[in-house]
């Protein structure tokens, strides 16, 4: 399906692999050029793998194989420097950016009264605040253009409590709320925003977690998710599909709401 984006620019973060890289390629194929933003290093936490140098080069490589081009940014959306450094050489290379695609993030268990105060504070850190952190540097660019949109991933636990999940579901649903007050701010400069909510997503990080707590992804799955559709999770590049929807011209009067893609799971 064609979307109509040739020629637009998307800033990506957490890019390197997983939903943020089936995303990027996504709209690649589209004609976006892409602006791919991420840590591209492990973390002390959580423990699973995360992407890599390599991850990132390889994604450029596809990209432009479609004839996008694509800027690779690594750096933390904790730093304000790493941030802005990403968005004005965006802006210095490609002109605007009209897409952002917020969607790094990280994912852990455990029991709120267990939880160091780190593990709290990196949780909220990468989820809530490196979102608004990224959005407060291209915000002032999309409303330069008077033109964008701003996509928040957040997770069908943006919209529902979790067992063990406690900072995550906080994080998440803080997101679902900023994403609302970030609609109503920039509505006057036709600049829409929209929280995603997926459930369980097939990504490394989804492996990963699933081996931190001595189970298979789908082990995991029957037992947290409760799917109505008869699948344990939805696959990144559905994720791409809905990115794909809402930052078109067909979802152009979406602003402000909850895009859920849930196998049917918040209706069980």
């Amino acid at each position: 399906m064609d979307y109509n984006l040739k020629g637009k620019v998307a800033f990506i973060t957490g890019a390197a692999h997983g939903q943020g890289r089936a995303t990027a390629i996504a709209l690649a194929k589209q004609g976006v050029h892409i602006a791919a933003f991420d840590i591209a290093k492990q973390l002390e936490y959580p423990k699973y793998t995360f992407g890599s140098d390599s991850d990132m080069a390889t994604l450029k490589k596809e990209c432009e194989s479609y004839g996008a081009t694509c800027l690779l940014h690594q750096g933390d959306v904790r730093s304000d420097a790493d941030i802005s450094r990403a968005v004005e050489q965006t802006v210095n290379e490609l002109l605007r950016i009209d897409i952002l695609f917020n969607n790094a993030g990280i994912c852990a268990y455990g029991a709120a009264h267990e939880l160091s105060e780190d593990e709290w504070d990196n949780m909220m850190d990468i989820n809530l605040k490196g979102a608004w952190m990224v959005a407060r540097r291209i915000i002032p660019v999309m409303i330069k253009q008077q033109n964008g949109v701003i996509i928040n991933n957040s997770s069908v636990m943006g919209l529902r409590g979790g067992n063990r999940l406690s900072h995550y579901v906080a994080s998440k649903w803080g997101l679902t709320g900023l994403t609302k007050s970030l609609a109503i701010e920039l509505a006057p400069h036709n600049i829409r925003a929209i929280s995603l909510h997926p459930t369980g997503v097939n990504t490394p990080m989804n492996d990963g977690l699933a081996a931190m707590e001595g189970l298979t992804p789908r082990e995991v799955a029957e037992r947290s998710a409760g799917n109505l559709i008869d699948v344990p999770w939805v696959e990144s590049s559905d994720v791409a599909a809905a990115v794909l929807f809402l930052c078109s011209d067909a979802a152009r009067f979406v602003t402000g709401s909850e895009f859920v893609l849930d196998a049917g799971l918040l209706t069980r």
